[in-house]
């Protein structure tokens, strides 16, 4: 009886381990084009936060119509990036990034303006610049802000990205659960659902644990 069941036991190894070869393979090219998108909306939505509250031409005209494109389903934009920039990373990284510079943008622009208004004329008093007092008082006053609106945008990246490869893309847990679905593998598309879960929890943690190393290397200035 052992050795009956040893060949059955050997099989059923060879299948866990390509099944986890196989989702490591598709997990790498989702993380890597999500900590991309990520990573480019940061600089983007605090650089446009920063535009719209020193400029109300900028906030007249870029506000509006950044918050109307926000109210669009993102499910009905997504395939006219792939009809713009074609099938590839490219299509997937800007959509993630257009979808995820929001809610840093709108968490920037609200940390910039809950500077008190003492500490403000305080230094005007001092007469220091606008840039000074951007760089030395609203933009440290802001960094919990700008965490909070991070959080929110790194599980967007994630989805975007997801969405992408929905739509068109031959790697990554998106086409890979798409896959498994078409063969009526519930077991493998679970499986990349649980991963997508923990690469999200395992980014949200670095965003949190850089914000209290931040936070705490500031206090100690």
């Amino acid at each position: 009886m052992v050795e009956e069941r040893t060949p059955a036991i050997r099989s059923v190894r060879r299948i866990d381990l390509s099944g986890f070869w196989l989702i490591l393979k598709h997990t790498i090219p989702t993380t890597y084009e999500t900590l991309l998108a990520f990573g480019l909306s940061i600089p983007l939505g605090i650089m446009l936060a920063g535009l719209m509250i020193y400029s109300k031409l900028a906030y007249q005209a870029l506000y509006p119509n950044i918050v109307f494109f926000q109210l669009i389903p993102k499910i009905a934009l997504a395939p006219l990036f792939i009809v713009w920039l074609g099938i590839g990373a490219s299509s997937r990284v800007t959509f993630s990034i257009f979808i995820s510079f929001f809610p840093i943008l709108v968490a920037t622009a609200t940390g910039l303006q809950s500077v008190e208004t003492t500490m403000l004329r305080l230094c005007r008093s001092l007469r220091m610049s606008q840039w000074q007092i951007l760089i030395r008082v609203r933009f440290p006053t802001s960094f919990p802000f700008i965490f909070s609106g991070m959080k929110v945008a790194v599980t967007l990246a994630i989805i975007g990205i997801v969405v992408g490869e929905f739509i068109a893309s031959q790697q990554g847990l998106g086409y890979l659960i798409l896959f498994a679905s078409s063969r009526q593998q519930t077991d493998l598309a679970l499986a990349c659902i649980a991963v997508l879960c923990v690469v999200g929890i395992a980014l949200y943690g670095c965003v949190s644990a850089f914000e209290k190393l931040l936070m705490r290397w500031y206090d100690t200035r």
